[in-house]
């Protein structure tokens, strides 16, 4: 619910965007180097250019965002916001000249949170999720370099890098718990950590 709710608020301000003069909300996409564009951290997610734009990330949307948030709504709000930050920052400070918007960040971000958090974690489960998210849309990465003209691929690299940063950071308790608890081999009273 909380996913598809998400989407529905695109599709609502698509429709606003759509009927009111001049696309009003495009001017609200992030506008690289500039202070005005900084607005455009907060709102360019949930902004696209046009039906075509949103159409096309929809489906990834829809499920890469509710695998992420199956690890939990909290951590997957977390992991979104941190994403969302990177990614939105990152456009603005290497953006090429004109407005940033889309849920690609956020697609991107999730796409790379869901192939790497399984090996943060040490989780098998969430490691066969990635290899399987990686095989479904493991071709969608080479959006990452440029290319096609009109696509901001600066918003797709620090969307991803924003992902890998978020399993890191939302991994470390995961990670201490498995240092901690290294099997242990050695007399009684005594323990020495296996190598």
């Amino acid at each position: 619910m909380t996913i598809g709710g998400f989407a529905v608020v695109l599709y609502v301000l698509e429709a606003f965007d759509t009927i009111a003069r001049d696309n009003p909300l495009d001017q609200w996409g992030i506008e690289p180097r500039t202070l005005d564009g900084l607005w455009g951290i907060l709102f360019a997610p949930v902004l696209h250019f046009g039906w075509g734009h949103l159409l096309a990330n929809t489906v990834p949307f829809l499920i890469l965002g509710f695998l992420v948030l199956m690890s939990g709504i909290g951590r997957g709000l977390a992991a979104t916001g941190i994403i969302w930050v990177i990614g939105g920052v990152g456009t603005w400070l290497t953006g090429g000249v004109g407005a940033h918007a889309g849920a690609s960040v956020l697609i991107f971000g999730w796409l790379t949170f869901l192939l790497v958090q399984g090996i943060f974690t040490r989780s098998f489960g969430q490691i066969v999720l990635g290899v399987v998210v990686l095989f479904v849309y493991g071709g969608m990465l080479w959006g990452v370099l440029p290319g096609q003209y009109g696509i901001s691929w600066q918003g797709h690299l620090f969307g991803a890098i924003g992902g890998v940063a978020a399993a890191w950071v939302l991994s470390a308790d995961t990670r201490r718990k498995g240092d901690s608890a290294s099997p242990t081999i050695g007399s009684i009273g005594t323990t020495r950590p296996l190598r």
